[in-house]
């Protein structure tokens, strides 16, 4: 509302609540900083797991920050950018969520107090973008460059982003399974590696245990063999992949067939088989010995296969096609009368296994594949479903490591470091923008005290020891040894992180929390204009 001449006037529709100034901005804080602090306990390998329960009581068991804020509904509008980034995060490289939340909520508790001394927002915002651009240089200088086929260094990388996990006890072989998926599937391109994760299939099982889980050079596909007296394993397999109906073809236009005699019956039903039958018999010609048909496979078109041995899988997804195809060299062809030798692949075993209830079959033993599959085992869903999340993290870490070839030490040994150097930049910048850059090297030691709370320890303490480390000369790798609740060497202790990890959590803890300093208006339609014309139902 408005007013001129003394008359007030109405800008708003009736019922719509609007905060301003010191209220908005203290709202918005206070609610990203609730969401910080729901996952706050997760963090680390002595962190709190989560139940979830949804609407149709549904549970999930986890600690991963990703998941956690995927589930759980949240309606305020500022707590919802905080979701956004661990949204961000999860996507670009997979992990580190809880942590880029966890500093996003610091970053907002201690401008708070800072705006409680009366400075301005803008002043904290451009603190804040000043600290971020000096966090890159000085992350990437305090970075070590690895060997991209380092094995041992990758596998630490992967174990690293599981130790906070529900199952941790399995990470060595979690973390050898996702490089050794990892590196199957890179493809250098000129200059650059490219790793597209969505070329490692993830399939899970429930039974066995999580030690069962292993890696097949090749591909599964959730179907079964089409036919009973087809072969159910075939070594030395020719695969050919077809995109189109082994069925007859109907007609474009609506057709009818006048039939007069019981002859031309069977004249017409003899014709339908032999064009199947030719089909066939060019699927034998040029060596097929294994059919994946996307689309439907007739009858009659089964038994001619059969009578030819060879294995038949109808409907299988295009994805999977496609996957086969990178697989075993396969090219995929619409006409089976233009097949060729070429255009099989080729794979050292086809087989139908029965992996609980289901039959599927198992391409395996490729050459050089360039899309595999892992299948998770474990005794309960629920333990499934946080190993496919922990196998996540861990294939989304050594990819980061991969494409970015610098690493980090742990433990909160990074944050520590980029704190001390970032408040010896303050000074250098001087005014009330050295207090905000000061405040944005105080939150990042939020990981290390959230670590050793986590873990029981006290935090004062540790920080106190952290720091008086970090300012001798080669002290710049100690963080907390969480067995310990002791200082040490986190690169000793093979405790580390992707560059690209951290770099990317600070970043988008800095973005979401200047944004959300710079709202100073909230304007809510009211449940009554809800649905109405330009409302907005926060």
């Amino acid at each position: 509302m408005s007013q001129l001449s003394g008359v007030p006037i109405l800008i708003l529709k009736e019922g719509t609540e609007r905060k301003q100034g010191k209220d908005a901005q203290k709202n918005n804080i206070a609610a990203a900083i609730a969401v910080a602090e729901a996952v706050r306990t997760t963090l680390g390998p002595k962190g709190m797991d989560k139940m979830l329960v949804d609407g149709l009581g549904d549970v999930t068991i986890t600690n991963d920050g990703a998941t956690i804020l995927d589930t759980i509904d949240v309606e305020h509008p500022a707590a919802k950018m905080i979701v956004e980034i661990a949204k961000t995060q999860d996507d670009k490289v997979g992990d580190g969520t809880t942590s880029s939340v966890i500093i996003a909520g610091e970053l907002l508790n201690l401008a708070n107090e800072l705006m409680e001394q009366s400075v301005h927002p803008s002043i904290i915002f451009r603190g804040y973008r000043k600290a971020l651009i000096k966090s890159k240089d000085i992350l990437h200088e305090l970075a070590t460059n690895i060997d991209i086929n380092d094995k041992n260094t990758l596998i630490k990388v992967a174990e690293t982003s599981m130790n906070s996990k529900l199952i941790a006890g399995v990470k060595n072989h979690f973390a050898n399974l996702a490089v050794k998926a990892i590196s199957q599937i890179k493809e250098e391109r000129g200059d650059h590696i490219v790793i597209d994760l969505d070329q490692i299939q993830i399939i899970k099982k429930e039974g066995k245990s999580l030690l069962d889980t292993a890696i097949i050079d090749g591909i599964i596909v959730d179907k079964e063999v089409v036919h009973s007296m087809m072969p159910k394993l075939l070594k030395n397999a020719k695969i050919a992949l077809i995109d189109s109906a082994l069925e007859v073809e109907k007609t474009e236009f609506d057709a009818e067939i006048r039939i007069k005699t019981p002859d031309q019956i069977n004249k017409f039903l003899d014709e339908e088989a032999k064009m199947l039958k030719n089909r066939v018999a060019k699927l034998k010609e040029v060596g097929a010995t294994v059919v994946f048909c996307q689309k439907g496979v007739d009858d009659k078109a089964q038994n001619f296969l059969a009578a030819e041995n060879i294995m038949t899988i109808r409907r299988v997804k295009k994805s999977d096609m496609e996957k086969i195809a990178r697989a075993t060299k396969a090219r995929m062809v619409n006409n089976i009368f233009e097949i060729s030798a070429q255009d099989l692949g080729k794979a050292g075993k086809v087989e139908e296994k029965k992996i609980g209830d289901d039959r599927m079959v198992f391409i395996s033993e490729c050459a050089d594949p360039k899309a595999v599959s892992i299948l998770i085992r474990a005794g309960i869903e629920h333990v499934v479903d946080e190993a496919e999340r922990m196998l996540h993290d861990a294939l989304s870490v050594v990819k980061a490591a991969i494409e970015v070839p610098y690493i980090l030490p742990g433990g909160g040994a990074a944050e520590i470091e980029l704190a001390k150097r970032l408040k010896t930049f303050a000074r250098t910048i001087g005014g009330r923008e050295q207090l905000a850059i000061e405040i944005y090297a105080n939150a990042l030691e939020i990981i290390p005290k959230t670590l050793a709370e986590n873990a029981g320890y006290n935090p004062v303490d540790l920080i106190v020891e952290l720091r008086s480390k970090h300012d001798s000369d080669d002290g710049r790798s100690n963080g907390i040894n969480i067995d310990t609740g002791k200082s040490e060497d986190m690169i000793n202790l093979g405790v580390l992180e992707p560059l690209s990890v951290l770099t990317q959590a600070v970043q988008s803890a800095t973005e979401v929390s200047s944004m959300i300093l710079k709202i100073d208006d909230v304007i809510a339609a009211s449940s009554l204009a809800k649905g109405g014309e330009g409302g907005m139902d926060y």
